[in-house]
């Protein structure tokens, strides 16, 4: 079914019949939409030079500033709204030239996204180009094949940038003098490639499957050498400052016939061994209890061999994910960030002797950057304030980071003391609406079995009397929707839809349901949630009576929306819930989780595969299609790599056949996250006049 758009007029008539205010809102959905996205801030070791990439409107851009003004300047030129993700972003230690990936992964077709709906195959490519200008090279393929895949790393003297590429490690000298070669060609799939501090070899990564090895590659020999190999997993090596060293982490190995349904501890360990010898020893493990599981969240980006013999990682022991520091010989860690909060980006100061990271300490529903030495004492905040920052870099003494606000999008800053100045200020649109935008208020709730929940709720600002309501609820899950503009693209764009939705009248509650982050572990980790028995869906439902309490929300007139697993819930609430949800957008969602059990369950021969997958589907969408009433608008992009378009392809089907009311706006060879500008328009556009049509007293 094809989504037309109405003309204003038409537009009017609709919103009078649903007591929603008959003008314009006081902006578009463009305008909302249109400020640029910064991602991978980077910093030069030895200069004061620090690099990002910019989305403006679907055209990405690299751009630089120097200390100590930081004055910022774009470095290339790409003109198109094209689909070509940038990622991956480094910068040579003299600052002088940046290495980028161009192109999305792989599907499981081995082809590159092009949501352009051209005919001949794009490929993702290693580029590089000089800071000061320039035309950029070609430096070689990559092609690696999932998300977030894509990690180019550059020698200690910035002249080479190795990368994993089909399961291999290739190289390539930064100048582009020659073409990418090869490096090695071994069993498994290696990668994760981390030069010594001397440039001499490559520590990666070689997984076999059920286990994996740490391998060093020197350039000086023709065979790898393995460190303490083991039957086990063995993830994230770090060299040593002093080269003689590699610190990682130690995993179970795969072990079969293991049941499904019952949640598992994942029990760890952190290993040091000698890179000449390929000797190692264990210097810290976890315990066994659900709060010492290995914490996926942060563990790789937490985990740093530093100055001082000191080795920092992230562990959820306490119940909150929080750093730690350990001498890399061995003995009793140090916990750097005591407390009922959450670290989440982690990088080292120029020292290696203190940790800089991002956290919701003292502002749960917020982001601000702090410090801790290594050796103990008490964090410092870098940040404070109604304000939201995340991935600080030092850059000659200064702090830059990327933050944002409720009303003001993400943007690169310089830290001052305890104020920030915006580093690209005349990059952001003179008519980005901001003086236009609602302060979402921070409510918190409780759920039927007595649980507290966040959320963010927009009110219009005319809003006087009831009307039409709409709960958002975040995919992931593991996320957490703030009190402003997102750190991550794809939510910075949803929350950009909540303050436009709130312009055209809406009353707009943004749920942060359980199984997501920054609440504590218990929290993210709640009993019987997921495919397990979708008791995060309690938490939707406590949303929509929270809505139903307030007296400008006319209670039988709340709709939903969200993406991925946000579309799971969505279409949960509709399914189950007509009663309460009147219309819905379902955005990528999942609709049957038995489908996904043999991708995300890798446990071979459980002995109640058929149990789960019975509980699985009972706990998804489809198994309540019966009762589902309300109308829908299903969005999708048919090369999805997250969620199978087969998902939206099935639930139609089971819709049509419920003579369920549903709408479809399908984009072609499109993506999850999508690619292109204008697809994220068309679709919260056709959002928007679907639930104008749908969300009326009368239907």
């Amino acid at each position: 079914m094809k989504i037309s758009h109405r003309s204003f007029a038409v537009a009017c008539l609709l919103v009078s019949l649903i007591s929603l205010p008959c003008s314009a809102a006081n902006f578009t959905l463009e305008q909302v939409m249109s400020s640029p996205f910064p991602s991978n801030l980077v910093s030069a070791k030895r200069s004061g030079r620090v690099a990002w990439v910019f989305n403006a409107k679907g055209v990405r851009n690299l751009w630089i500033a120097d200390a100590p003004n930081f004055a910022a300047r774009q470095v290339t030129h790409y003109s198109e709204d094209d689909g070509v993700p940038i990622s991956s972003l480094r910068i040579t230690p003299d600052g002088r030239t940046l290495v980028y990936v161009r192109g999305s992964e792989l599907n499981e077709n081995g082809r590159v996204a092009d949501p352009t709906n051209g005919v001949s195959a794009r490929k993702q490519q290693v580029w590089a180009v000089d800071a000061e200008g320039g035309t950029p090279r070609l430096l070689g393929e990559m092609g690696c094949g999932e998300e977030d895949c894509e990690d180019a790393e550059l020698s200690t003297d910035g002249q080479f940038a190795v990368w994993a590429a089909h399961k291999q490690l290739w190289i390539a000298p930064v100048s582009g003098a020659t073409p990418a070669h090869q490096l090695t060609d071994l069993r498994g799939e290696n990668s994760s490639p981390r030069w010594s501090p001397d440039g001499r070899e490559i520590a990666f990564v070689s997984s076999r499957g059920d286990h994996s090895f740490i391998a060093i590659y020197d350039f000086g020999r023709d065979s790898v050498r393995y460190l303490a190999p083991s039957a086990d997993r063995d993830v994230s090596p770090r060299w040593s400052p002093d080269g003689k060293r590699i610190a990682f982490m130690r995993l179970p190995g795969l072990q079969e016939k293991l049941p499904l349904i019952p949640v598992r501890v994942t029990p760890w360990s952190i290993w040091v061994a000698d890179t000449a010898t390929g000797n190692g020893k264990e210097i810290w493990h976890s315990g066994n209890t659900p709060n010492d599981s290995f914490p996926e969240l942060t563990a790789d980006s937490s985990f740093y061999f530093a100055a001082n013999d000191q080795v920092l990682f992230a562990s959820e022991q306490d119940g909150w994910n929080h750093l730690y520091s350990i001498p890399a010989g061995g003995g009793a860690p140090t916990l750097l960030t005591p407390g009922n909060f959450e670290v989440e980006d982690v990088t080292l100061s120029a020292d290696q002797k203190s940790a800089l990271f991002s956290s919701n300490q003292e502002d749960v529903d917020r982001r601000h950057i702090w410090r801790v030495a290594l050796d103990g004492g008490k964090p410092q905040a870098l940040s404070h304030g109604e304000t939201i920052e995340w991935i600080p870099v030092e850059s000659a003494g200064q702090m830059v980071c990327l933050g944002s606000s409720a009303t003001t999008p993400a943007m690169p800053y310089r830290i001052t003391g305890q104020e920030r100045e915006m580093l690209a200020p005349a990059a952001l649109p003179v008519d980005f609406p901001s003086r236009q935008l609602v302060k979402p208020k921070q409510v918190t709730f409780k759920s039927e079995d007595g649980l507290e929940i966040h959320g963010q709720l927009f009110v219009p600002a005319e809003r006087r009397q009831a009307g039409p309501a709409l709960i958002f609820v975040h995919g992931g899950p593991i996320r957490q929707m703030m009190l402003g503009f997102h750190y991550m693209y794809y939510y910075h764009n949803a929350y950009a839809m909540n303050q436009y939705l709130a312009s055209r009248g809406y009353v707009v509650l943004s749920v942060n349901y359980r199984l997501g982050i920054m609440y504590g572990r218990a929290f993210r980790e709640a009993a019987n949630a997921g495919w397990r028995g979708s008791s995060e869906y309690k938490d939707v439902v406590a949303g929509a009576k929270y809505l139903q309490s307030l007296p400008i929300v006319d209670a039988k007139r709340i709709g939903l929306w969200g993406g991925s697993y946000g579309g799971l819930l969505t279409a949960l609430g509709l399914a189950r819930n007509s009663d309460i949800f009147a219309a819905g957008v379902d955005m990528h969602g999942v609709h049957d989780w038995s489908v996904f059990l043999p991708h995300w369950e890798k446990r071979p021969g459980a002995p109640d595969q058929k149990e789960a997958e019975k509980l699985a589907f009972e706990s998804s969408p489809d198994a309540s299609v019966a009762t589902w009433k309300s109308p829908v608008l299903l969005i999708h992009g048919d090369d999805d790599r997250n969620v199978p378009f087969g998902q939206t392809v099935d639930l139609a089907q089971r819709l049509r056949e419920q003579k369920v009311y549903f709408e479809e706006l399908i984009f072609p060879d499109e993506i999850h996250d999508f690619l292109i500008w204008r697809n994220w328009i068309r679709a919260y556009g056709a959002s928007v006049d679907f639930f104008v049509k749908n969300l009326d007293s009368g239907h």
